[in-house]
Order: C-alpha cells, then sequence, then structure tokens
C-alpha cells in the first residue's frame, strides 16, 4: 500500500519565491531553527547538491533551499509583518539585513 506522502507534489522554493504561508509552516515546524540532521541534500536536474528543509502541506511537500536569508527571516518571523499580504505572495518576504562576515560561503545565498 501506497504512503499517502508519496503522492505529494513536491516543490523546491527558493528564498526569493518564499512566501508567508510557508515561511509560517517553516517557523511553526522548526520554532528553534533547523539543526544539521534536519537538512536534506540532493542533486538537482543540472547535478548541483542543494540543501533544504522540509515543510509538508496536506497535498504539497516544500524543500525551501537553506540559506543564510532564510535562517535570518526565521529568527526574526512576526506574522504581523505579512498581514497586509496574501499567502502565497513572494513579494512579501524581503531580504533581510544581514551583517558582512569574512566567510565567503555567506555571500552565496
Amino acid at each position: 500500500m501506497k504512503n499517502k506522502k508519496d503522492n505529494l507534489k513536491r516543490i523546491i522554493v527558493d528564498f526569493k519565491k518564499l512566501t508567508p504561508e510557508i515561511l509560517a509552516l517553516l517557523v511553526e515546524k522548526y520554532p528553534d531553527g533547523y539543526d544539521e540532521d534536519q537538512i536534506i541534500s540532493f542533486r538537482n536536474i543540472n547535478n548541483e547538491i542543494i540543501e533544504a528543509v522540509e515543510v509538508i502541506t496536506e497535498d504539497t511537500k516544500y524543500l525551501v533551499k537553506v540559506s543564510t536569508k532564510l535562517a535570518v527571516t526565521m529568527e526574526n518571523y512576526d506574522e504581523d509583518d505579512y498581514e497586509n499580504y496574501d499567502d502565497d505572495d513572494p513579494e512579501a518576504v524581503q531580504d533581510p539585513e544581514i551583517e558582512p562576515t569574512d566567510d565567503p560561503e555567506d555571500d552565496l545565498d
């Protein structure tokens, strides 16, 4: 017998396409942020390694790409910031202010 999770749509979400609904689901699932053991790694169609965290709705499995912007946005999440936006509006989630570091990996976000 097939698991219901096998029939879910699978969507990879980059920070630029993050909606208030998906952000709220992430914060609900990972209220203290995500750990290394919660990150899923896979290769995309271009054979690039992607790291993402998973959040599931009734009909969709979202794989949200891990980034410094995502972590900072989750840390500073306040649902009141999005009350004037539709849940599916990718323009609602703005790039956070991030202090520059000496780590070149952070520049890849």
